[in-house]
């Protein structure tokens, strides 16, 4: 048995017509899991008893176990849930005005390694299942009094675009309107640069946002502090986002961690600088949030804002991100699985 969150609603609709039953009662099975977040076929009113017993023959409903939830100063959540085979995750949500925006994690653990993120530090696991990846959502949405999440980042724990069909299939779920009804647009995936899962998104035929992990603007930097570099250098991932971003008309985001004495240095934000001019490109710098375990330093003020400078000069739009939650692990490249305490 499988839980009904792994069906797109293609498959159950599939499912019904080889039941010979309504292709309506799979929208209507849809409206009760994801908007009146039903936790069982017996709640399904609207559909006949034999509908019902046979729904609950074939799936079940699973569930994440809330193991701790920590709050900030800011407002920012952290959840750490337990999954139905002992492993961990990590989901935060970072409230704003107008915006409740839950950063979603997509595997246990992380085989990729960079240097200076906590995630892949217990090594990889195993890849979420797409109701693992919804369930976050909804389980996030119960936490919230008066209104919903309106934003997805996949900047969780895991690389997205590893975990390409259930991550896929989760956002198809959480996009179509008779599910969680969370608008393309403002849906963002995160990945460390796996050039063919980009050009393989590109052909979705869906308004994503694409964030790239950068970190570092030659070969040399890139591969020390993120390992996926030597397969995928920065000339061939450059081009593919150009590629994504011309396909999809959306405007490619890329994430720079400033970090002390490796990547702030004004020759790195001119390098940065000559990789973006032209293009549909846009960065966020961030302020390392360091990690326990880790060496790694937050570059100093005056270099932050002189890197900003450059690259506002050469025209490239460029933003400073305010880190949340960092006084829970929440922020950028905190999130880990190894703590249950």
């Amino acid at each position: 048995m499988t839980d009904i969150r792994n069906y797109s609603l293609e498959e159950l609709e599939q499912l019904f017509k080889d039941w010979k039953a309504s292709l309506y009662h799979a929208q209507q099975v849809f409206s009760w899991v994801y908007q009146k977040e039903a936790a069982s076929f017996a709640e399904m009113t609207n559909l006949s008893l034999d509908l019902r017993k046979r729904c609950k023959e074939k799936f079940i409903f699973q569930e994440l176990k809330l193991i701790k939830m920590q709050e900030s100063t800011d407002g920012t959540k952290k959840f750490l849930f337990g999954l139905e085979d002992d492993n961990l995750i990590e989901s935060v949500l970072i409230p704003a005005e107008g915006r409740n925006t839950a950063c979603l994690s997509t595997q246990v653990g992380c085989k990729y390694g960079c240097r200076f993120c906590a995630s892949g530090l217990a090594g990889f696991k195993r890849n979420l299942l797409a109701w693992e990846i919804i369930a976050q959502v909804l389980e996030i949405n119960k936490h919230l009094a008066k209104s919903r999440v309106s934003h997805i980042v996949f900047m969780g724990i895991g690389e997205p675009l590893d975990n390409y069909n259930n991550v896929l299939k989760a956002i198809k779920i959480i996009n179509y309107h008779g599910g969680l009804n969370i608008g393309a647009r403002r849906i963002t995936i995160s990945t460390s640069g796996l050039i063919p899962a980009i050009e393989r998104l590109s052909k979705e035929g869906m308004q994503i946002e694409l964030s790239i992990s950068l970190h570092a603007s030659d070969d040399k930097a890139r591969s020390q502090l993120m390992p996926v570099n030597k397969k995928y250098p920065l000339k061939e991932l450059i081009t593919g986002c150009k590629k994504y971003a011309f396909v999809t008309g959306r405007q490619v985001t890329f994430e720079y961690a400033l970090l002390k004495e490796i990547n702030s240095s004004r020759q790195s934000a001119e390098n940065l600088a000559k990789l973006l001019k032209g293009w549909n490109a846009k960065v966020n710098l961030l302020i390392y949030n360091p990690v326990k375990d880790l060496p790694y330093e937050p570059a100093p003020g005056p270099e932050v804002l002189a890197f900003r400078k450059l690259l506002e000069d050469a025209r490239i739009p460029v933003t400073i991100r305010k880190p949340r939650g960092k006084d829970i692990d929440a922020a950028c490249g905190q999130l880990r699985i190894s703590r249950k305490t």
